[in-house]
């Protein structure tokens, strides 16, 4: 101490006989609370480091794992009239049990025979290509018939002309033979006539060589007009050959061109047929639409259009069903920011609507009445509410889900996310962070041993 000042300080008993500490002095009561204090402090440190498992919420609904196990609606395929209703709502169905009949309300399919007369017209119209059909082998056999008239023709022709070019030198050959004796008829006449002057020879004999003379001359024109003839024969054989090509070769033609005709009314023929058969099935098929049938065992929902009578247009809804054997799945809609942090096979936590459930967040193993399921498919585009659909079955690990379940009932899922610390959490939150997504990089360097 100082010493400053001449005062003593009591000993320590002293100061508890004094009335003003007594009544200042605190009370008992304050060294528990502080304790407790203590207590529960070391409690939320401890609490903080406890593991806490994130999670994904998003409200949905209960659906069928097949597109084709959901509720669909049954719609007229053509326009008609209800005459008679064979199911009840709420009834049971078998496929191919008849739901409702319809009648015809279009003019043009009134006839009660139309598909019987549309074949009888298809059988005429196969008759018309069956005669066409013989027509055409007709004209063939026509074509056939004048190439070989022609080519016997042109044979014939051929021998005229190498009998003529054989008359025409034979012909030739005389007419020169002719000129060598008229020739030597000359010759002959001259030495007669020098023989005749000299007196060595009569008068007779000298006219004998002058009319041989004679009857040689007329020889070589009898000659010559044999020459010219066999000539102009040859001349028209060989003309006759080219008038018989282009005769036939017209006349082929022209039956070419009735072949082609005739072949192009079968052709027409053969198409009305087709068409004629198009418009019989489609009669016949229109006429099995009179009678609605169910497409698969099911339950009768809803009927639209309930009433006796009622006009339906084509494709427009008649009745509803639900099919009786389907997979049971839940549909959820979750938001675009946490889209990212699914994958297929993440487990998700249910609580269904009708069911009781205790879920505590972030200890899912505590949590009672909630059901189990795994994400089977997510949808690659967003959905008209903002949010995009993701599909998740039954966990086949764990409790099955209620058999009362039926599609369309209400359903909230949790996915499960990785296990973070509590205070990770809180600060997580306060911060306004995403879950964690490194979930799948973890476990990869895990495998990887990096």
């Amino acid at each position: 101490m100082l010493n400053i000042s001449d005062n003593e300080i009591h000993p320590d008993g002293e100061w508890l006989t004094l009335q003003s500490p007594l009544e200042n002095r605190l009370s008992p009561w304050h060294l528990s609370v502080r304790n407790l204090l203590l207590v529960l402090l070391a409690i939320f440190l401890v609490f903080m480091f406890l593991p806490w498992t994130q999670n994904v919420r998003a409200d949905g609904k209960v659906t069928t794992l097949r597109p084709e196990q959901r509720p669909q609606t049954i719609h007229a395929t053509i326009a008609g009239r209800i005459e008679h209703w064979y199911v009840t709502e709420g009834q049971s169905v078998r496929k191919g049990d008849t739901i409702v009949h319809l009648s015809e309300v279009k003019a043009d399919y009134f006839d009660p025979a139309l598909v019987d007369r549309m074949g009888n017209q298809v059988a005429a119209k196969q008759g018309s290509v069956a005669s066409y059909s013989g027509k055409v082998e007709a004209l063939d056999n026509q074509m056939a018939a004048m190439k070989r008239e022609l080519d016997n023709k042109i044979q014939q022709t051929r021998t005229k002309i190498r009998q003529a070019r054989l008359k025409m030198q034979s012909d030739s050959i005389e007419f020169e033979r002719v000129k060598l004796d008229l020739i030597v008829a000359q010759r002959q006449l001259s030495g007669t006539q020098a023989l005749y002057d000299k007196g060595l020879k009569s008068l007779t004999e000298l006219e004998e060589k002058r009319l041989k003379i004679q009857e040689t001359q007329a020889k070589i024109v009898g000659a010559e007009n044999k020459f010219l003839s066999a000539r102009n024969d040859l001349n028209l054989y060989q003309t006759d050959l080219v008038l018989a090509r282009n005769e036939f070769a017209n006349k082929i033609a022209k039956t070419q061109s009735d072949r082609f005709s005739t072949l192009s009314d079968q052709y027409e023929a053969t198409g009305s047929v087709n068409k004629l058969q198009i418009e019989r099935e489609n009669y016949a098929r229109r006429a099995a639409f009179y009678y609605i049938t169910a497409p698969q065992d099911g339950y009768i929902v809803q009927a639209m259009k309930p009433g006796i009578g009622e006009i339906l247009k084509e494709g427009e809804a008649l009745v509803s069903i639900q099919p009786a054997d389907y997979q049971l799945a839940a549909e959820i809609y979750v938001k675009p920011l946490d889209l990212p942090l699914l994958q297929v096979g993440q487990p998700v936590r249910f609580l269904f609507d009708g069911w009781p459930a205790f879920f505590f967040s972030g200890w899912p193993g505590v949590s009672l009445g909630t059901f189990s399921g795994r994400i089977v498919a997510m949808d690659r585009n967003i959905s008209a509410n903002g949010k995009f659909r993701v599909l998740i079955s039954p966990d086949a690990q764990d409790a099955s889900w209620p058999t009362a379940l039926q599609p369309g009932g209400g359903a909230r899922g949790i996915a499960l996310l990785q296990d973070v610390p509590l205070w990770y959490e809180f600060w997580r939150i306060l911060n306004g962070f995403p879950p964690d997504l490194y979930q799948e990089v973890n476990e990869q360097a895990q495998k990887t041993g990096k």
